[in-house]
């Protein structure tokens, strides 16, 4: 090392170098994860016609196979979160993409429902572990003033690849039967696995936090700044949060006291957003056809609402401009207003088109900039635990959903009264939002940074 050595800030190496195409690689790769995660969870939903048809199951026999799934969801994000905070980010994703590959190909040579429950729910934790740990490694190479528009439109993926499996399973169905969307949905992540052992690099934050190997880290880093600019370096140092956590693992910082608050209202927020996404895509199409709506425009109308996640883009761009707790506890406000609408608007069907639209629009955009918002909450130690238990904890909210509107019917409520009560869960989404924006300001940058970590 010659006497101009020098130590090297990575974050700020990341923040003033263009976006390299090294950069876009990973945001590729961790895109594909995702948009094969929409595909796999969603894949059930367009085979249930099929197995009804096929093994004679009736709707209440299907219930476990459908919410298989969404219990994995919970148990993958719950224990991969601390394990890629231990052992690394690229080898828990390596890890969760052959599970939910093998487990969605076994899917397809299943015998019965109790065999796909069973393969459905590994097949959800391997899709649970995936995502909060794509989100993490993505942000963790984005510069800070692009880092929430990158995530959220790489998060897109997922509603991207929830419609295209509709599209492909309405045409491989007819032509090849439903084993094959499972068998198409285990396939792709195993060719992607290959990929991802062969370029995609562990998260370089990660390795400065971890104190890894100088060489590791610059080989990494020249790919993005190239060689001359960290060739010289002795040493790399990482700006972190201004919270003082002294936790060692991940969900102690977490749940450590520095953090503790802005954990809790996190998870209620994602929770809300799932008890709404959840009531209102499983009963729509029942609650519209029970207030005089013929059942085939019901269904035209409810699937419009997933559609607006690929609004997040907008969303990131604005939560790296101004704060982002408030851009978003915005958009849960909004979201309410919507929600009520709907049900002020039975025998109004074209005002009805476009208020769901509407609704789902920015009800999901919000829903989809809460990881990106985790992921810049936490230090390097505690961030993929942050984003992972926050979708796991959300997962509860989603099995709430489907049994809210349940409960609320069974009371004999009204079309619009139901609505209101729906509309609830998004007012306490946008007030956690607002109490963590109290309990931890932002800055006019939306960033706090302090103290270093260096090795």
């Amino acid at each position: 090392m010659t006497a101009s050595a020098r130590p090297v800030n990575v974050q700020t190496l990341l923040n003033e170098h263009p976006f390299s195409p090294f950069q876009w690689l990973i945001f590729a790769l961790c895109f594909f994860i995702v948009l094969l995660d929409g595909f796999d969870t969603a894949a059930i939903g367009f085979i249930a016609p099929s197995l009804i048809k096929e093994w004679g199951a009736s709707k209440a026999a299907l219930a476990p196979v459908l919410s298989a799934a969404l219990f994995g969801l919970a148990a993958g994000a719950l224990s991969a979160g601390p394990l890629a905070d231990r052992l690394g980010r690229k080898r828990v994703l390596v890890g969760s993409v052959l599970v939910f590959g093998v487990a969605c190909l076994a899917s397809s040579f299943a015998r019965d429902l109790t065999e796909l429950s069973v393969l459905r729910f590994l097949t959800g934790v391997g899709l649970g572990a995936a995502m909060p740990n794509a989100v993490t490694l993505m942000s963790e190479f984005c510069p800070d003033q692009r880092r929430a528009t990158l995530t959220n439109a790489m998060f897109c993926g997922f509603p991207l690849g929830a419609a295209f499996g509709g599209f492909l399973a309405a045409w491989m169905i007819p032509n090849f039967g439903w084993r094959s969307v499972l068998v198409l949905g285990g396939i792709t992540p195993l060719v992607l696995v290959i990929l991802l052992v062969l370029f995609l690099p562990e998260s370089v934050r990660y390795m400065v936090a971890q104190a890894q190997p100088v060489e590791r880290v610059r080989a990494v880093l020249a790919r993005i700044a190239g060689a001359a600019k960290v060739e010289l370096a002795s040493r790399f140092v990482l700006t972190e949060s201004a919270l003082a956590s002294d936790a060692k693992s991940g969900l102690g910082v977490v749940l450590s006291p520095a953090y503790r608050l802005g954990t809790f209202m996190l998870w209620l927020a994602y929770f809300m957003g799932l008890v709404i996404f959840y009531a209102l895509i499983n009963w729509m199409p029942v609650l519209f056809k029970d207030a005089g709506i013929d059942p085939k425009t019901a269904t035209l109308i409810s699937a419009l609402f997933p559609l607006g996640g690929v609004g997040a883009v907008y969303f990131g761009w604005l939560m790296d401009r101004f704060n982002a707790n408030r851009i978003i506890a915005v958009g849960y406000g909004l979201t309410a207003v919507a929600i009520w609408a709907i049900g002020q608007m039975v025998g109004q069907v074209g005002a009805l088109v476009l208020i769901v639209f509407l609704a789902g629009a920015i009800m999901n955009t919000s829903q989809s900039s809460l990881p990106a918002l985790a992921a810049a909450f936490y230090p390097t130690r505690g961030r993929a635990t942050g984003v992972a238990w926050m979708l796991g904890i959300g997962r509860f909210g989603g099995i709430a959903g489907s049994f809210l509107v349940a409960t609320l019917a069974s009371r004999q409520m009204g079309f619009a009264d139901i609505f209101t009560v729906v509309a609830i869960p998004s007012v306490i989404a946008a007030v956690a939002l607002l109490v963590k924006q109290w309990a931890h300001p932002e800055d006019p940058a939306g960033k706090a940074p302090t103290h270093a970590a260096a090795h």
